[in-house]
């Protein structure tokens, strides 16, 4: 009689860099038992992102902010489910505590040195030690060894659709196609300056001779905006996006640049040649993991690592001049041909 297969939770909510580092260990455990359920338990703004993964069974969504019913009703879904294990890839005490309730017979999740709140441990049957690997993809990637996983290599199954977005940039830009610039992020510590990427971008138009479309989130267009005036018309402001239509749109740039935010992962995780920014946080933890992309970093130097806000007048980030920048991108785009 053959053995029922497996059922398996992930336990990552966001946020939405996080999520996408978080791919490569569903996928993993896609290849090692073909046969499984494999589920997500996620923030609703990112089920989106998973609804792209090939081979995940169901993203579940979780919103706290829904109130007491909407978690007591997830939490009696995952209940039903009797899954085998519950790996917990968040390592916070709320993300360990849903991954204990949901039922599941093996909670697994990192050693107490690996946790953001080492409270979340008591609540694991099984902290692994990861190893000394510092990338968070290939952190989580060690969980799923006891599991029985061997092949950690890391890879991003995603099935991605054509966007009306990425299709009108394209037909704008034409044949010679496109460089992509993300002035954007969450932390004004992670920023560099509009006007740098303004002529960041018509350097690159000079130098690689590709024009630029910069990309905005929301509160973003005014920076964005600001980076098109600065370009000598080196520069296109992109059309408002949603987080699918940044995967197709990143999959046909020929070179992106942006500092540590969700769009640099993604476009990380479709390919695109990189030149990543770095001030207050680890390129080694959270930067680009393909050894052909490139990342200026000035970690070294910053006083406020991990901090939305620098404390000094000018944050780290600014310390990166325009000249390394378009000579890393050159380079970078040299490398892939």
């Amino acid at each position: 009689m053959t053995e029922p297969s497996p059922k398996f939770l992930l336990v990552r909510l966001g946020s939405l860099g996080d999520v996408i580092h978080a791919i490569p260990s569903a996928a993993a455990l896609r290849a090692r038992y073909p046969g499984a359920q494999i589920d997500w338990l996620v923030d609703p703004r990112y089920t989106s992102v998973l609804q792209l993964v090939e081979g995940l069974t169901h993203a579940i969504p979780l919103d706290p902010r829904k109130g007491v019913a909407a978690l007591l009703g997830t939490v009696r879904r995952l209940r039903r489910e009797k899954y085998d294990a519950a790996i917990d890839l968040q390592g916070l005490l709320k993300s360990a505590v849903l991954a204990r309730i949901s039922g599941a017979a093996r909670v697994i999740g990192f050693p107490r040195e690996h946790l953001r709140e080492p409270a979340a441990r008591f609540l694991y049957s099984e902290t692994p030690d990861p190893g000394g690997e510092p990338h968070v993809i290939r952190k989580n990637l060690a969980l799923t060894r006891t599991l029985g996983v061997e092949d950690l290599r890391v890879a991003f199954p995603l099935n991605l659709p054509r966007t009306v977005a990425a299709d009108t940039a394209m037909a704008r830009f034409g044949s010679e196609g496109y460089a992509l610039i993300n002035p954007g992020a969450a932390w004004p510590n992670k920023r560099w300056t509009p006007q740098r990427f303004g002529a960041l971008a018509a350097e690159i138009r000079e130098r690689i001779g590709v024009r630029s479309l910069v990309l905005w989130g929301p509160g973003e267009e005014g920076i964005a905006s600001l980076v098109v005036s600065s370009s000598r018309g080196a520069a296109e402001l992109a059309p408002p996006t949603n987080i699918v239509d940044i995967f197709a749109i990143a999959r046909r740039a020929k070179l992106m640049v942006s500092g540590d935010t969700g769009p640099l992962h993604i476009a990380a995780a479709v390919g695109t040649p990189l030149v990543a920014l770095f001030g207050p946080t680890y390129a080694e933890r959270n930067g680009p993991w393909s050894n052909d992309d490139i990342t200026i970093s000035r970690n070294a130097r910053c006083f406020c690592h991990y901090e939305r806000k620098c404390r000094l007048l000018q944050p780290c980030i600014e310390d990166i001049a325009v000249d390394e920048v378009v000579s890393a991108a050159e380079y970078r785009v040299a490398a892939r041909g």
